[in-house]
């Protein structure tokens, strides 16, 4: 206990009861000291060794406290992580990092000047599935990759009254919710792309902000599109690899969220394993062989993720997202909305 990095959650919405908590207590090098609920204190009821405060400042002040986790609205996280770097805690912030390019830089900045750790929460880069492909993509199985589509669709016709990220503002809508994953996805295997075309849209019968996108990076030799929707009910492909060999598609989303939500306990016997029949399915050549059939997936780990951060901070790793990564994924998205603002293809960089 003495050895292990003392950790600080605010806020325990869904975000921390599904994702943050049980991934940071199945984590031996951390350990959950606080939680800050303004209202209730649910968190004690599963931790119960936990102390609750009521504020942020209360959490700040415990000097024994090295890490703190931000589970808040995304309008709220660049200040929030300000906060907590001037501090002098290490900081992970739940996805999106930020909502402006403006806003990372200084966040990042910040935590270089004080020698601080800052990430955010990119759990899907330890996805099943996304593990495989990038063992894929260093086998050269499909030959040099020409087209790379990632999809994140859902069936939901109708808004949720009260829901935050249905609300008009800043922050709000699926692309920011959804977006950062894809995007950081492509990022860590492509980095950053040389122009972006992005339509961001409204669909459903009174949805206040975005609940569609569709985005294509643009890269030399290389198309990689990013989609994700509130109103596909036809079951769609995961992702989407072709290659000069041949291609590589992938059903169904990783087991470890739907593992979360059902109580289960990240680390345990069969965590982030994925039945054979969901497996991605390969019709390539390779060494003058014509290769048809299914690829074991990967067994996902969402604890690598804090795993790494531990390391970082112990100064035995570097953080698995580099701040080139965080900055990148948030001028994606900025990039994205000035495209379908201005409905034409623009550049990643700024333009002379």
């Amino acid at each position: 206990m003495n050895n292990t990095i003392k950790t600080g959650l605010v806020s325990f919405g869904k975000a921390s009861r599904v994702f943050h908590g049980p991934i940071i207590t199945s984590v031996p090098e951390l350990h959950l000291k606080t939680v800050v609920e303004r209202h209730r204190k649910e968190a004690r009821e599963i931790y119960p060794w936990v102390g609750v405060v009521s504020d942020i400042d209360t959490l700040l002040a415990d000097r024994s406290i090295e890490l703190v986790v931000i589970a808040t609205p995304n309008q709220t996280h660049y200040e929030l992580a300000r906060k907590c770097l001037e501090a002098g805690k290490h900081v992970v912030v739940d996805k999106p990092f930020t909502t402006t390019s403006a806003q990372a830089e200084e966040l990042i900045e910040l935590a270089a000047r004080k020698k601080l750790v800052v990430s955010p929460f990119q759990n899907r880069r330890w996805d099943g599935d996304f593990l495989t492909i990038q063992r894929l993509l260093k086998s050269n199985v499909l030959g040099r990759l020409v087209e790379f589509e990632s999809r994140f669709d859902r069936f939901r016709n109708y808004s949720r009254p009260g829901a935050w990220r249905e609300a008009p503002g800043v922050g709000s809508g699926v692309f920011f919710d959804l977006g950062p994953h894809l995007i950081d996805q492509a990022v860590s295997l492509f980095g950053p792309p040389e122009r972006l075309s992005a339509d961001i849209r409204t669909q459903r019968d009174g949805a206040e902000t975005d609940d569609h996108f569709d985005v294509l990076l643009h890269y030399e030799g290389l198309k990689v599109t990013l989609k994700g929707g509130m109103l596909v009910r036809a079951r769609t492909p995961r992702f989407v690899l072709n290659g000069m060999n041949g291609s590589f598609a992938k059903y169904g989303l990783d087991p470890q969220e739907a593992a979360l939500l059902a109580g289960g306990r990240p680390g345990t016997d069969g965590w982030g394993q994925e039945a054979a029949e969901h497996w991605g399915e390969i019709n390539t050549d390779l060494n003058g062989l014509h290769l048809v059939g299914r690829v074991e997936t990967a067994a996902g780990n969402y604890q690598e993720f804090y795993r790494n951060i531990a390391e970082a901070i112990r100064g035995t790793a570097e953080p698995a997202v580099s701040v080139e990564q965080i900055g990148t994924t948030i001028r994606v998205i900025e990039r994205a909305f000035q495209s379908t603002r201005e409905q034409r293809t623009v550049p990643f960089h700024d333009e002379a």
